[in-house]
């Protein structure tokens, strides 16, 4: 699943791609929201985690859990 995370003044997002699903991930930023000192953290599909200070937080926008299919063709 891809997470793009916008992180206060700065001027790119931050693209994860990540094997949890979009309730899992809603569920570790509420968790992290919940306290003023919070960090929200993901480890993506590599093993490289991404720490982030709530404080910081612009956004973070969830992707679709399905795959879509890519290209001109019909159905296989």
């Amino acid at each position: 699943m891809e997470i793009k995370i916008g992180v206060r003044s700065v001027h790119r997002e931050l693209v994860v791609e990540t094997e949890l699903s979009a309730d899992e991930i809603e569920e570790e930023l509420r968790k992290a929201l919940a306290s003023d000192k919070g960090v929200f953290s993901l480890t993506d599909t590599t093993g490289r985690r991404v720490v982030i200070p709530v404080a910081s937080l612009g956004f973070v926008e969830i992707g679709e859990d399905e795959v879509r299919p890519v290209g001109f063709g019909g159905t296989l």
